[in-house]
């Protein structure tokens, strides 16, 4: 992990509601693995507690002196409003990467990727780098109408199989990525899941992917404090292995990539954790 004042190589406004953001950070771009995120210093014309966490949408590695990283946000407040206002050469304070990646196969040969809406975008990575280790990927991507979609374009590049979803029926398919899970697992012959985007939406897809014996990787979503684990403020509840045990794990540090049958989905219930798991 580094803290590096890096350069905006790059902005660009992404349709109706995402922004993209390029940083030159090459230390940070040379050691960033997919699943793993940067946090951002919001510009010091105000002043911010916090910085914004944000998922590695790319990296770019050519020319050690320039490498970069790429991040792609929207609009949720004054920070990230004020890292919206940045453009090509302006000073931005980056710390990354942070966390646990994507763990990508030795056996598993054909992946599938689903994203749900900008929680797609540490997916675009991880499509990358599967690709140069020779394995077949195939995406799903879901979100509530066509503007909400990250990636279109790129998204049909990296999947030798591609489908889109939303639920107005504005892009693709009319309704939601577990509505077509079991028809893509069948037609790709998945043999690993990576998914990111909401929590019920990644709870929905474990279920279903390791009820037919699929194993799920999922980078999980959570509102961060400090995120270098110290504030505790992201934990995400998960399971042991023998199942016994609840562990409130920190997703900055501890993830944000986890496997997905040993989170404990029912905890973020009224309901409290419910069963342990099985078929992990």
């Amino acid at each position: 992990m580094f803290q590096r004042i890096g350069e905006v190589m790059n902005y660009r406004k992404l349709g109706d509601h995402y922004h993209s953001l390029t940083i030159v950070v090459p230390e940070i771009a040379q050691e960033a693995r997919p699943g793993q995120f940067v946090n951002l210093r919001p510009p010091a014309d105000r002043w911010f507690l916090l910085r914004r966490p944000f998922s590695i949408y790319s990296v770019h590695r050519r020319g050690a002196m320039a490498a970069s990283v790429e991040v792609i946000f929207d609009i949720r407040g004054p920070g990230t409003n004020a890292l919206a206002q940045l453009r090509q050469h302006d000073p931005i304070d980056v710390v990354g990467p942070i966390g646990k990646g994507f763990t990508i196969p030795t056996r598993q040969h054909s992946c599938l990727l689903i994203g749900g809406g900008i929680g797609a975008t540490p997916l675009f990575f991880l499509g990358e780098e599967l690709l140069k280790a020779g394995k077949r990927v195939d995406t799903l991507w879901g979100a509530s109408t066509a503007s909400r979609l990250v990636g279109v374009i790129e998204a049909k590049r990296i999947g030798a199989t591609t489908m889109f979803l939303t639920e107005d029926g504005s892009e693709g398919e009319t309704g939601i990525v577990t509505d077509f899970m079991p028809e893509m697992i069948e037609k790709c012959g998945t043999e690993v899941i990576y998914a990111c985007g909401p929590h019920a939406m990644l709870a929905a897809v474990t279920r279903l992917g390791v009820g037919m014996g699929v194993p799920v990787q999922v980078a999980m979503e959570e509102l961060m404090g400090c995120g270098i684990g110290v504030c505790m403020t992201c934990v995400t509840p998960v399971w042991d292995r023998e199942g016994k045990e609840i562990r409130n794990l920190r997703t900055c540090v501890d993830g944000p990539v986890f496997n997905g049958a040993l989170v404990a989905w029912d905890a973020y219930s009224e309901e409290g954790p419910g069963e342990a798991p099985v078929g992990n």
